[in-house]
């Protein structure tokens, strides 16, 4: 009868069903100019890129020590074994829908009196209990250990990704360090042929010793910066290394060329695409689970029945241990109703629908800043392309600017000031232009961070298997 009872309240679930909260509808996502042409709305597919993002920016050197990170940066070892224990959590959940059956043994040798003979009692049990799932506890707690299991996974995904932009960032730090050095190099070897220059028209007696020494100042000022370079892209070097999971006095990244040009912003990017951040998707699943755990708490206003039972068998010995008239058996059923508890059901459920509230308004908040990151990395890019359009064109009035002073300077047109004040024009234009073609790269990687990178909540989370080994 109880089993029927089971059956039939067994759909019976305690506490209000998921919905996932709405939020704000949000357009295309638009540039200071615009919607780029060929951007729609749409819904989250796998025919948008996905994985190995990095790939592109063509850099093979950056894939290897993409690959690198992924299988040796500890924290996302730490971060896989966060997911592991709660997957494990849901396997603890859903075992109280289940009974539980214990077995046990016991034996004795006893004298009552001193003149009494000594005695045997030997017994086996087994004895089980099933605690019915009448109202859905049970089953709202396996649902809110899901839901934490799958915010768990994003969260993993999330350090995936994070791990992922740092260690991009940090490499084009680099290049734009070396495209900074050349530039720098260059310019010490300019200021060393002015400087013979100014010595050459001191000792012929054409130039004043204030112009060699103008020039000995700029030279040394060039020098200095080449050396803080240097020192700038070792702190970089050092931050990939420990993102690549390697000791930074054991690695080196060899002085590559010329930084690779940012990748264009593909078509068909809308703002749904924003499901994908690790982030959005984590906080939807703690709304997920404090749902559930409001029908947790809601339950526990209801009646509780328990089925028990025992069997065994008990004697004063081997012999006759397991004969019929041995055997012992029990069968019960419990009953039990929370009559008053002063205020702790209530307290519990108004907790939790409280921690709803505040699970809704975190996933919406959430949401929110994501919007903002991709527009300001797309707004930034675009002003970032414009700005480098014109500084290009800036740097080489500079560089015509410096070599038409120069031959004044030559001819005795002008003094060798003149040459100091367009030579540092022309260095400065070129420093910004190395500058923005570096900002252009980090906030590409930026963008694809605002946007996910490559993961979805429908694609399952599966580390590399040298992180699942050492998570284990």
């Amino acid at each position: 009868m109880i089993l029927a009872i089971g059956a039939a309240l067994g759909g019976c679930m305690a506490g209000p069903d998921y919905v996932r909260p709405a939020t704000s509808a949000s357009a295309p996502f638009r540039g200071i100019d615009g919607i780029p042409a060929g951007w729609k709305e749409a819904t989250p597919a796998d025919q948008f890129a996905r994985g190995r993002w990095w790939a592109i920016y063509d850099d093979p050197e950056l894939d290897r020590l993409e690959d690198e990170a992924m299988r040796a940066n500890p924290s996302l070892v730490a971060a896989y074994a966060n997911y592991r224990a709660a997957r494990a959590q849901v396997g603890t959940a859903r075992a109280g829908l289940f009974p539980v059956v214990n077995a046990g043994a016991a034996g004795a040798r006893a004298k009552a009196t001193p003149n009494a003979a000594a005695r045997n009692a030997v017994s086996f049990d087994t004895n089980a209990s099933w605690e019915l799932d009448l109202w859905g506890q049970v089953r709202r707690a396996v649902e809110a250990s899901e839901a934490n299991a799958q915010a768990a996974a994003a969260d993993y995904a999330g350090a995936m990704l994070s791990i992922q932009a740092e260690l991009a960032q940090n490499y084009f730090s680099v290049r734009a360090a070396d495209s900074g050095q050349r530039l720098l190099d260059r310019t010490v070897d300019a200021y060393q042929r002015s400087l013979d220059l100014t010595r050459n028209r001191y000792n012929a007696g054409v130039a004043a010793r204030a112009e060699v020494v103008q020039a000995q100042a700029q030279l040394e000022s060039a020098q200095a910066a080449a050396i803080d370079n240097r020192a700038t892209r070792a702190a970089f070097e050092h931050a990939v290394a420990v993102l690549a999971g390697q000791p930074p006095q054991a690695f080196s990244l060899a002085v590559a060329g010329d930084s690779p040009p940012p990748p264009s912003v593909p078509p068909g990017l809308p703002s749904q695409l924003l499901e994908r951040r690790p982030d959005i998707a984590a906080a939807e699943r703690h709304v997920a689970a404090a749902n559930a755990e409001i029908g947790v708490a809601t339950a526990a206003f209801y009646p509780t029945i328990n089925l028990a039972a025992a069997g065994g068998v008990a004697g004063s010995g081997f012999a006759n241990l397991f004969s019929l008239p041995a055997a012992v058996w029990s069968i019960g059923l419990n009953l039990a109703q929370p009559l008053f508890d002063g205020g702790l059901r209530e307290s519990a459920l108004a907790q939790n629908r409280a921690a709803y509230d505040a699970a809704v308004a975190s996933y919406k908040s959430t949401v929110l800043a994501s919007f903002q990151e991709v527009a300001d990395n797309l707004t930034t890019l675009q002003v970032l392309a414009d700005e480098a359009s014109v500084q290009q064109r800036a740097v080489e009035s500079a560089r015509l600017s410096v070599d038409l002073t120069t031959n004044q300077y030559k001819a005795g047109m002008v003094d060798f000031l003149n040459v100091v004040a367009v030579q540092a024009v022309q260095f400065d234009n070129e420093r910004t232009l190395v500058l923005l073609r570096g900002r252009q790269l980090l906030a590409s990687v930026a963008l694809v961070k605002a946007i996910g990178g490559g993961w979805s909540v429908e694609t399952p989370i599966e580390p590399p298997a040298d992180v699942a080994a050492a998570a284990r």
